[in-house]
């Protein structure tokens, strides 16, 4: 059986811890969390062992989920990987680039799985479109969410827009041409909202907004491509797609004849898919002790992660350039 030990206990490390418990063929070994009452917290709620030498947890399991704060992923990831361990790790991937930069050196040196936490690919919104054709030219993503104080210690960037960062960079597979952005900070030290357009050599063009201050929860892509619109709600658990297709040949939910104004007609269809009722956290915590017990790659790389932080970095950058600009 698969030993996971958890390090972090924070609101995110509970919810963890949780979702192991529900993972079939794995042992949960224990936790480690330097905070007394995040500690006695997770133990009232889930009955599980605390360790207080994080070294001795470390050396009795087979697996690692790093679920503690952005600042010490690097120093957690290294101790894990110098163990010889496989390691889980929330996004983002590190602090700083050149900490990504090393810690994807040292993964491939220590041919240990890292997977890297970008829940959103395991939304199961997104799931849904697993069987259509996704080749966008245009997306348009909106991220917002209410005012917490967790999380306010790193940019709006790297706590919010980098989940749509990820999805972007996975749907699109093309190096990144330019970036441009402007953020802001109203409420604490870092960026609370921001915009971020991204273009990509093979054309595509991805506009991104993300708040942290607003008086409502959204998380919403949008593709558009040839011949075809796909929405994902990953709040909402909703997806839809409308494509145009030759008429007599579409077959969804509801289809609706047109001609357009050469004469040819056309069929706009617009279908709904299944969605699955599945969690995604327990879903991408299965994925990676499945893809240890299998010796399979893991879904979300540290690659992916480093690449995801690549992009985020430049945008904090650019974002740094205007902001200066604009106060001269």
């Amino acid at each position: 059986m698969l030993k996971i030990a958890v390090l972090g206990a924070g609101h995110l490390g509970k919810i963890h811890i949780q979702q192991w418990l529900e993972v079939q063929g794995i042992e949960l070994v224990g936790f480690f969390d330097p905070d007394d009452n995040n500690a006695a917290d997770a133990t009232a709620k889930y009955n599980v062992n605390r360790f207080e030498d994080i070294d001795a947890l470390i050396n009795s399991v087979d697996a690692v989920d790093i679920v503690a704060t952005t600042s010490s992923h690097y120093e957690l990831a290294v101790k894990c990987i110098h163990a010889g361990k496989h390691i889980f790790i929330e996004k983002p991937l590190a602090n700083t680039l050149e900490e990504g930069k090393e810690l994807v050196k040292l993964v491939g040196e220590a041919n240990v799985k890292c997977q890297v936490g970008h829940v959103e690919r395991y939304n199961p919104a997104f799931l849904a479109l697993a069987d259509q054709e996704m080749a966008p030219l245009f997306i348009e993503a909106h991220r917002l969410s209410q005012f917490k104080p967790r999380g306010t210690d790193v940019s709006v960037i790297l706590d919010l827009m980098i989940h749509d960062i990820d999805m972007v960079m996975h749907l699109v597979k093309s190096p990144v041409k330019r970036i441009s952005a402007s953020g802001v900070a109203v409420i604490s030290e870092t960026a609370d909202i921001a915009n971020a357009r991204i273009e990509f050599d093979n054309g595509c063009v991805a506009n991104l907004t993300s708040s942290r201050i607003s008086l409502k929860n959204m998380r919403k892509l949008r593709l558009f491509q040839r011949d075809a619109y796909i929405g994902i709600d990953f709040l909402e658990k909703k997806t839809e797609v409308i494509r145009i297709k030759d008429a007599g040949l579409a077959t969804g939910f509801m289809d609706f004849p047109i001609e357009l104004a050469s004469g040819d007609k056309k069929t706009i269809s617009v279908q709904m898919p299944n969605i699955s009722n599945v969690n995604a956290i327990n879903r991408e915590l299965a994925d990676f002790a499945d893809a240890i017990i299998n010796n399979k790659p893991v879904k979300v790389s540290v690659i992916d992660g480093y690449k995801a932080m690549e992009v985020a970095h430049e945008i904090l950058e650019k974002m740094s350039v205007h902001n200066k600009s604009y106060n001269v």
